[in-house]
């Protein structure tokens, strides 16, 4: 066996590389066996630093993949790499031409916008995980990760505005205002800003009970439909927001997308982020 320093394999990106890593490991497949070190240089944006990665190369018999779309460093990856006579591949730069001849237009070469594409599905993704987990009252404890909480007695549209908001990317938790039963105290340390209460006049809200109760066969009497208990359990909700310091939202006629955006201004996130 030979006792030659084994090649390296540089994959240089100015994100994260992980286009770069991943067409090298389908290449490497076909190259069972050998031996090689591998090197992540991410973040490559200046002159110095392409050079710097260069010569390491050049020192270690290596082969640079690279997927850096600025011009400066693209150029200078194709001097340093000419000059010091390493092999180089341009990972990207084929796709971007193909496309700059059908588009007729110059590619942004601005890095880090396919990084920013897949950070943007995995904040929606986890956002969703956390309101899935937070729905309804459930797992208390983890109230404290939550962007914003909605709070209000049952029908008032919590549910539904808190998955709206996931899609998003904002991580949503409910919690219903139950008579009789007290609030978690996770929800008491929240800054009161955090938290916004929802209600519904007390006829629109009998409506929609009594809707629920029809569609799922349940009994239309008793307190949870009954007028005069409804309106009691309203104002204690509004006491219950008013003493906390929480904001409320009247949600009796608005549709889900239209108390999300409420939501998303009281919290002072952008209004772009809901579509």
């Amino acid at each position: 066996m030979s006792n030659e320093r084994p090649p390296t394999l540089f994959v240089v990106s100015d994100s994260r590389g992980q286009t770069g890593a991943a067409v090298m490991k389908a290449a490497l497949v076909q190259f069972e066996g050998q031996r090689y070190a591998i090197v992540r240089e991410s973040n490559v944006r200046t002159r110095e630093r392409v050079e710097a990665i260069v010569d390491a190369a050049a020192q270690t018999r290596g082969v640079v993949f690279y997927t850096l779309v600025a011009d400066e460093t693209r150029r200078a990856m194709q001097q340093a790499a000419a000059s010091r006579a390493v092999p180089v591949v341009d990972v990207v730069g084929p796709a971007l031409s193909a496309l700059h001849d059908l588009f007729r237009r110059e590619p942004q070469a601005e890095p880090g916008l396919l990084y920013a594409s897949e950070r943007e599905e995995f904040d929606r993704l986890a956002a969703i995980d956390y309101t899935l987990k937070h729905d309804d009252g459930r797992r208390p404890d983890g109230l404290a990760s939550a962007d914003v909480v909605l709070v209000g007695v049952s029908r008032t549209g919590k549910s539904a505005t808190c998955f709206y908001l996931a899609y998003q990317g904002v991580k949503a938790a409910n919690v219903p205002l139950v008579p009789g039963q007290p609030l978690p105290d996770e929800l008491g340390g929240l800054p009161a800003e955090r938290v916004i209460g929802l209600w519904v006049n007390p006829g629109r809200l009998v409506a929609l009970r009594e809707a629920r109760a029809h569609h799922l066969h349940l009994a239309r009497d008793g307190a949870y439909t009954d007028l005069e208990a409804v309106k009691q359990e309203v104002r204690a909700a509004h006491r219950a927001m008013s003493e906390r310091g929480w904001r409320t939202i009247d949600g009796s006629y608005m549709a889900v997308e239209e108390i999300a955006r409420d939501v998303m201004r009281l919290r002072g996130f952008a209004e772009h982020s809901l579509g």
